[in-house]
């Protein structure tokens, strides 16, 4: 069976390249892009190449930032202008194949398996991307090619900015093999530190780890981590959907700081359901399923879903069905970002199953607090906020322009 060709393209540096690229006078600068410029607790959010030399780090607080380069550039970040850069690139890779899938803003996967006769094997069409995204929109790509998704990400990690790199069936030993185990994805810090405590130290020692020792020590993921070190990945590169229609409502945020507690991921999640649950009374619906994405430190993604025992656009009702989902399967790896979303919609007008129980009560009465709250911060701005949420210094409070969904479609 002849092997996929599969890509990872990667953006590079993208917020801070793409204000660069939209202002000339930014070029030969270090520059940052921070959460928020006038806040001493701001953040990093991305630094240009420039500032990278001088050591800034994602993450690093606005006054470290400064002494390290004490003429960086802060400036904050702009949404639009990504999603702009991000749908033409989105586009730009549609040109090749149908098989495009988003991992984030500036990264998506492609399957050129049955493009090569168009347009040439995996590296020349990596190749005329990379060219085609600095000519056409002053942006560079890095590329990784390979056989399967973990390895092409890989790829697209081992040189930057601005290259393609190969992996393939008889190099990926000496690619990969010699590379730190938590620089593979699903590998998050608490997961690394395990596998240190077990001698695994690199991707190759992992892939000669025995499965069922894995298996003992981190259940099904264990088999799978060895799977994918081995280039063992048959999952698929998802087919990309320009028009759908509209079947769950959702909002996501990466926080500022990494989440690590449970408290916190309370915090955030109550933050994500209100607004999640304030846009569905906005729109007239209510629905039973909840997803919660999960994605943490190191890139590794997860969704899982529950249902609430009715249809409901209650911010608690959905909230608590989210939280249980999210403590179910979290395996303690500091969180990046998290999504709320409620799917299996229905009017809200639609006819409602009655209950005899408490839940039904319950839910009207939630639902009924909601709609008074939307009625008073719709009049006089905002005014009524949860208490718990005041002042979460992870918390970055986007407005529904700055929801910052990339190549959604």
């Amino acid at each position: 069976m002849q092997d996929r060709v599969i890509l990872h393209c990667d953006l590079n540096n993208f917020y801070a390249s793409a204000e660069c690229v939209s202002h000339a006078e930014w070029r030969d600068v270090p520059l940052a892009v921070c959460g928020d410029p006038t806040a001493r607790h701001g953040v990093v959010l991305a630094k240009n190449e420039i500032a990278k030399r001088y050591g800034i780090k994602t993450g690093d607080v606005i006054w470290q930032a400064k002494q390290k380069a004490p003429g960086l550039v802060i400036v904050p970040p702009h949404f639009d202008l990504y999603t702009s850069y991000s749908r033409q690139m989105f586009d730009l890779y549609t040109h090749y194949t149908d098989r495009v899938e988003p991992f984030g803003a500036d990264e998506c996967w492609l399957d050129v398996t049955g493009s090569q006769k168009l347009f040439g094997d995996g590296k020349t069409i990596a190749d005329d991307i990379r060219a085609r995204v600095k000519k056409e929109s002053g942006l560079t790509c890095s590329v990784g090619v390979s056989f399967n998704k973990v390895f092409a990400k890989l790829g697209s990690d081992l040189k930057k900015p601005d290259a393609t790199t190969e992996i393939t069936r008889d190099n990926y030993k000496r690619l990969i093999w010699r590379l730190k185990a938590d620089e593979m994805l699903m590998i998050g810090r608490r997961t690394y530190e395990h596998l240190l405590k077990l001698n695994i130290f690199t991707i190759g020692d992992l892939a000669r780890a025995d499965a069922n020792m894995l298996k003992s020590h981190f259940g099904i993921n264990g088999r799978k981590m060895k799977a994918f070190a081995n280039g063992d990945d048959t999952e698929p590169v998802r087919e990309a959907v320009k028009s759908r229609e509209i079947k769950s409502i959702g909002h996501g945020m990466t926080a500022v700081r990494d989440i690590e507690t449970a408290d916190d991921a309370r915090d955030l999640i109550f933050f994500l359901s209100e607004k999640v649950a304030a846009r569905m009374r906005k729109a007239g619906v209510r629905g039973t399923l909840v997803s919660v994405g999960m994605r943490d430190n190191k890139l590794f993604s997860i969704v899982r879903q529950g249902s609430m025992p009715m249809p409901s656009y209650s911010s608690d009702e959905i909230a608590e069905c989210a939280f249980k989902i999210f403590i179910d399967n979290w395996n303690g790896d500091p969180m990046r970002t998290i999504t709320v979303s409620v799917a299996k919609l229905d009017g809200s007008d639609s006819p409602k199953q009655l209950s005899f129980l408490d839940d039904h009560a319950r839910n009207d009465k939630l639902e009924k607090l909601d709609e008074t709250l939307d009625k008073l911060n719709s009049k006089y701005g905002n005014i009524v906020h949860r208490a718990s949420l005041v002042g979460k210094d992870f918390l970055y409070d986007k407005t529904d322009d700055e929801d910052f969904l990339p190549f959604q479609r």
